[in-house]
C-alpha cells in the first residue's frame, strides 16, 4: 500500500465517476471500503487526517458484546456484538485474542448475580464463544489477580471477551481494502460537495501534503467521519439538524506490576453508572474509562483533571497498591459518536448504528462501535447499492480474512503468507504474517533492528514497514498508530521522536527543516498526554 500508487489511480480514474466515494479513514469507513471494494465496486476513501486517527485508534481494547449493555436490556446490540466478535476472532487471529476477566465480588450475592448474567452472556455467544464463564473462590481470585484487594473479598466471577490493537486493526483494514482494490488515502480533506439538480454527484477534495486539488465524481458518496458526520451534513444541508451527542472516555496507561499477569478487571459498577475496566495490553494496563458529555468535538480531545482523579480514586478501591498521578504512562482521551437522544445521560445511550439517507442522496453512517463494524459496514454498502443504482452484489466479509491473518493470501505481494508469528515471543505478532518481511527488513541494517527506546517493544525495522508499505507520513503517524509507543509510555515516545524522524525522512526524501519540524509538532502533541508531574521539556 503505497502512497504515490493510490494517487496515480486517483488520476487515472479521471472523470468517470467512482461507485462509492468513502469520507473518513476510521473503523467504520475502513469498514465500508473492505466490503465494497470485495463485492467488486470501484471505492475511493478519503481520510482528512490519518486513519484512525480520531476515536478509533483510542478505544479500550476490546472487541466484546458490551455486559453493560446486557444489564440495560439491549439483548439485540449484545447478541449482535458477540457474534461480530467472533467473526472477527476468526478473521484476524493475528489482532484479535481471548482474554479473561474477572468480576471480583466483595458482597454475598455479587456472585450468584453476575455468574447468572455472564452465563446468559456466554449463551448468547453460541457457538462463536471464546470460553465459558465460573465462579472463583476467594483463593482462586486471587491467584489470578494478586494485586486485588484481599480485604473483604468473597471470589470473583470469571469470563471471557476479545482483546486487539484498534489502530493495527485500522491499517490491517486499510490493506485488506487496498488488497481488494480499493484506493485509500490520508491527508486527503473533503471540502465540498458536488450536486446536479440537488442531487449528489461527487466531491471536491484537496490532498494536504501536495496542496492539489481533486474533483471527484461518484455515484454514491458515504458520511462515515464518526463524532464529525454533522459537520459533513452541513455540508450537504446548512439547516440540518445534529444528530450526535458526544461523549468524551479517558483511559490511564500504567505499568503492568498493578495488576501482573494475563487477567483483566472488570468493575461492574462505579459512582457514574459506567463499568470500569483494568485490561493488560502490550505489557502496560490500561484502565478506564469515563463519560463525560462534551459540547464540541476535536481531533485532538484532552483529558480533564477530574477524569483522571476519578479514574484513579475508582480502581484504587480494588488494588492493594493505589495508582497516583506520577504513576501514569500516559493519557488519552476519545470521543463516542452516541446518536443523539433526548433527556437520558450519554451513558445509558445505546451503541447502536444507524445508516441515514439525506435528499441529496448522502449516505451517513453513525453510532455503532469497533466491535459491530463490519455489520456497520455491511448495512451501509447495502443501503448504497439500494439507493445508488449499483448492481446487487452479496457481502462476503464474513469469512473475508483480513490482511496477515494466516491464510490470507498474498494480497500485495508484501511477505502474507510467509508464517505466523507467536505473540508469546515475537512483539511482531500483530503484524501477522507481514512480520517476517519486517525481519528481513531488520537484516538488510543491523541498526533497524535496535529498538525505538529501552521502554517501547517496537524496534526501526517497524517504522521502515510503515513508512513503505502502510502510509505513514508523519512522526505522530509512526509512533500514535503505527506503533503504540504514544499510548504506551508518552515520554519514552517523546524522546525516540528524533531517531523515528530521522529514518523517515531518509526513506521519504525529506530535509533537515522537515524532520525538525515533525519532531517540534509531536512533542507538542505528545505532551497533552503526559500528567503532571511527568511533563517537561526535551531538549
Amino acid at each position: 500500500m503505497k502512497r504515490q500508487e493510490m494517487i496515480a489511480a486517483l488520476d487515472a480514474r479521471g472523470i468517470q465517476p467512482w461507485d462509492m466515494c468513502i469520507i473518513g479513514g476510521g473503523a467504520t469507513g475502513l469498514g465500508v471500503a473492505v466490503d465494497a471494494a470485495s463485492r467488486g465496486f470501484s471505492v475511493l476513501l478519503l481520510e482528512e487526517y490519518d486513519f484512525a486517527k480520531g476515536t478509533s485508534s483510542r478505544a479500550t481494547k476490546l472487541v466484546h458484546g458490551g455486559v453493560r449493555y446486557l444489564q440495560q436490556g439491549n439483548v439485540k446490540l449484545v447478541t449482535e456484538a458477540l457474534h461480530e466478535r467472533g467473526i472477527l476472532r476468526r478473521n484476524a487471529p493475528h489482532l484479535v485474542k481471548d482474554l479473561s476477566f474477572i468480576v471480583p465480588n466483595y458482597k454475598w450475592w455479587e456472585g450468584p448475580y453476575y455468574g447468572i448474567g455472564l452465563k446468559v452472556y456466554d449463551w448468547m455467544a453460541g457457538s462463536l464463544g471464546l470460553g465459558k464463564s465460573r465462579l472463583l473462590s476467594r483463593e482462586e481470585t486471587l491467584e489470578l489477580a494478586p494485586t486485588l484487594d484481599a480485604e473483604g473479598l468473597r471470589g470473583g466471577v470469571l469470563y471471557h471477551d476479545g482483546q486487539f490493537d484498534d489502530a493495527r486493526l485500522a491499517i490491517e483494514l486499510a490493506k485488506t481494502a487496498a488488497g481488494q482494490g480499493a484506493t485509500m488515502l490520508n491527508y486527503c480533506k473533503v471540502s465540498g460537495l458536488l450536486k446536479e439538480e440537488g442531487r449528489l454527484v461527487g466531491v471536491v477534495a484537496t490532498d494536504t501534503l501536495s496542496g492539489r486539488t481533486y474533483t471527484i465524481a461518484a455515484k454514491t458518496v458515504i458520511n462515515a467521519t464518526g463524532v464529525f458526520v454533522d459537520s459533513v451534513l452541513r455540508m450537504d444541508d446548512a439547516s440540518s439538524e445534529p444528530i450526535i451527542a458526544p461523549s468524551q472516555g479517558v483511559h490511564l496507561m500504567l505499568d503492568k506490576d498493578f495488576l501482573p499477569g494475563g487477567t483483566a478487571i472488570l468493575v461492574p459498577h462505579t459512582d457514574d453508572g459506567r463499568v470500569l475496566f483494568a485490561v493488560p495490553w502490550h505489557d502496560k494496563l490500561i484502565v478506564g474509562t469515563t463519560d463525560t458529555p462534551v459540547s464540541q468535538v476535536d481531533i485532538e480531545p484532552r483529558p480533564l483533571p477530574e477524569e483522571i482523579a476519578f479514574i484513579l480514586q475508582q480502581i484504587g478501591r480494588y488494588l492493594q497498591r493505589v495508582p497516583r498521578v506520577e504513576d501514569i504512562r500516559s493519557v488519552y482521551a476519545g470521543l463516542r459518536p452516541l446518536v443523539k437522544s433526548s433527556g437520558r445521560k450519554t451513558a445509558e445511550l445505546s451503541r447502536d448504528h444507524v445508516v441515514l439517507v439525506a435528499e441529496s442522496g448522502l449516505i451517513t453512517i453513525t453510532g455503532g462501535k469497533w466491535t459491530t463494524y463490519r455489520r456497520m459496514a455491511e448495512d451501509t454498502v447495502n443501503t448504497a447499492i439500494e439507493r445508488g443504482g449499483l448492481d446487487d452484489r452479496a457481502c462476503i466479509t464474513a469469512t473475508l480474512a483480513i490482511h496477515g491473518a494466516p491464510g490470507a493470501g498474498d494480497m500485495e505481494g508484501t511477505g502474507a503468507g510467509a508464517g505466523q508469528a507467536n505473540e508469546a515471543t515475537d512483539p511482531l505478532h500483530f503484524h501477522g504474517t507481514d512480520a517476517a518481511a519486517i525481519r528481513k527488513i531488520a537484516e538488510v541494517d543491523g541498526r533497524w533492528g535496535q529498538k525505538l527506546h529501552p521502554r517501547l517493544p517496537y524496534i526501526l525495522a517497524e517504522i521502515v514497514w510503515a513508512v513503505r508499505e502502510e502510509l505513514c507520513m508523519t512522526v505522530e503517524d509512526a509512533l500514535s498508530r503505527r506503533t503504540r509507543s504514544l499510548l504506551l509510555d508518552a515520554q519514552a515516545a517523546m524522546e525516540c521522536a528524533g531517531p523515528v524522524a530521522e529514518l523517515m525522512a531518509a526513506e521519504l526524501g525529506r530535509d533537515r527543516s522537515w524532520q525538525e519540524q515533525q519532531v517540534a509538532e509531536f512533542r507538542a502533541l505528545a505532551a497533552g498526554y503526559l500528567v503532571e508531574p511527568h511533563k517537561q521539556t526535551i531538549v
